[in-house]
């Protein structure tokens, strides 16, 4: 104090200035200009994002974790949880410098899918002939140890404006009313943060949701999905995709290596209950047989729809189209990498409010049965990055009432199509209801039969 006295004294210049450095150094350090809440894959990926455009290397950014900081250790045991991560979603994480460590360790390329119907023989096929790779199954902790290797590097940096906290407790989220005020953030040390922007990415049970107010569509299926990494009998290129939707729900394996598979297979939670506490060999043979079991046939269901393959076939629109392949034989499971978790559906009526916007499943979740719930997240991620891009090069305040607006606008005509097209299709394939079997069956041989309609199909699920 001695020596501001002085200062003040030979330069009163400078009087007003070095006074409010000094009153305000403790507020300074803890407002940022944008403070990420949440540090699972969507989040870390967001802060990321933010702190690599060159255009906001000035801001100052805060990611808020509630887990320790710890080194996520990968084992030659593949982990139970994957994800399937699309083209673009690889080209955002290409441009963030995290895919480099991915593709050192390991990932899977998918390169063709078959879904099928357990009710009937209609099938549709994507592959390798119409697309490169449909889609690259990378475990989940995996993606979130590459991201947050860059994002220690990048907060290591001599002029670094990103900070990570990890073991935040939040206690409280206190949001502005109108576009002047700022976010507050109270963590139960009594620790606060301000910002002028914040961003939700804190999952499904989001406070920041709760705190914003807003109207939220939301449900739970009575489902559960088991998940677990499987053996295959026969050691053989393994780059396809498959999926049968059986009255209980769909069973899906995706690709490993070429001996592995995941498994994710949603069924009825009764169900469920009972597959998970099976003996390893039982839970193999029910893994096979919700494979290659005949189901319950309608003959009506059966006449139409070899009636359709006929005449496509008469059309020309059909050739070397309805040639099935099985999927491969199950010998055996992970010791330890079975799981079940509960499967839902959310939505919110409004993603942005004055000063916080929401990503990822704190603004909308998805049945898994299509694998776009984390990619819809990172979609996200890459839209509000680029918004705020502008904002800032413009001189907008980043946490702009107009710019969030504008971000839920584009968001959501990407995500609500989506969100509750998979919500229909999950209802669509979880009955037998005869007339409901007949139409989703003639349906799928249509698309199947349509290259041009599938190749539209892949496109959208590829952005």
């Amino acid at each position: 104090m001695i020596r501001l006295t002085k200062i003040i004294k030979i330069n009163n210049t400078k009087k007003y200035f070095i006074l409010k450095h000094f009153c305000h150094t403790e507020a300074s350090n803890n407002h940022h200009d944008i403070i990420v809440a949440g540090g699972g894959m969507v989040g870390s990926t967001m802060a990321l994002a933010l702190g690599k455009n060159s255009i906001l290397n000035s801001k100052k950014v805060l990611l808020l974790e509630g887990r320790p900081q710890s080194k996520i250790a990968i084992s030659e045991t593949y982990s139970k949880r994957v994800s399937a991560i699309t083209p673009s979603s690889v080209e955002l994480f290409e441009s963030l410098g995290a895919w480099k460590h991915i593709q050192q360790v390991r990932y899977a390329p998918v390169n063709c899918m078959q879904v099928w119907d357990g009710c009937s023989d209609a099938q549709i096929t994507f592959n390798h002939d119409d697309f490169e790779n449909l889609a690259y199954i990378v475990e989940n902790n995996l993606i979130l140890q590459s991201i947050e290797k860059e994002l220690a590097s990048l907060a290591a940096g001599d002029n670094s404006s990103i900070k990570l906290f990890y073991g935040a407790k939040i206690k409280s989220y206190d949001l502005p009313t109108s576009k002047e005020g700022v976010a507050k953030v109270t963590l139960e040390d009594g620790t606060t943060f301000t910002c002028d922007l914040l961003i939700g990415a804190d999952g499904a049970n989001s406070r920041i949701r709760n705190a914003m107010g807003v109207h939220y569509v939301h449900w739970n299926y009575d489902q559960r999905s088991i998940v677990a990494t499987l053996h295959l009998a026969d050691d053989m290129p393994n780059t396809t995709a498959w999926q049968r939707f059986t009255p209980d729900g769909p069973i899906a394996l995706l690709p490993l290596t070429s001996k592995l598979s995941s498994l994710v297979w949603s069924t009825t939670s009764e169900n469920a209950r009972k597959i998970s506490k099976l003996p390893n060999d039982q839970f193999v043979d029910a893994v096979n047989e919700a494979f290659f079991k005949q189901f319950p046939r309608d003959q009506l269901v059966d006449n139409l729809s070899k009636g359709m393959t006929d005449l496509l076939t008469k059309l020309n629109v059909n050739q070397n189209n309805n040639v099935r392949q099985l999927p491969p034989q199950i010998e055996g499971v992970d010791e330890g990498s079975r799981a079940v978790f509960p499967v839902g559906f959310g939505h919110c009526s409004n993603y942005v409010n004055h000063g916080v916007a929401l990503i990822g499943d704190a603004a909308h979740r998805v049945h898994p049965l299509a694998g776009q719930g984390v990619n819809l997240g990172f979609q996200d991620v890459a839209l509000l990055t680029k918004l705020i891009e502008e904002a800032v090069y413009r001189g907008s305040k980043i946490g702009n009432f107009a710019l969030l607006k504008e971000y839920e606008r584009k968001s959501q005509i990407n995500n609500v199509p989506t969100v509750f097209g998979i919500d229909a299709l999950h209802k669509l394939y979880s009955t037998t209801f005869m007339p409901l079997v007949l139409v989703r069956s003639l349906g799928l041989q249509a698309v199947h039969s349509l290259p041009l309609v599938k190749k539209l199909i892949m496109k959208y699920a590829q952005r």
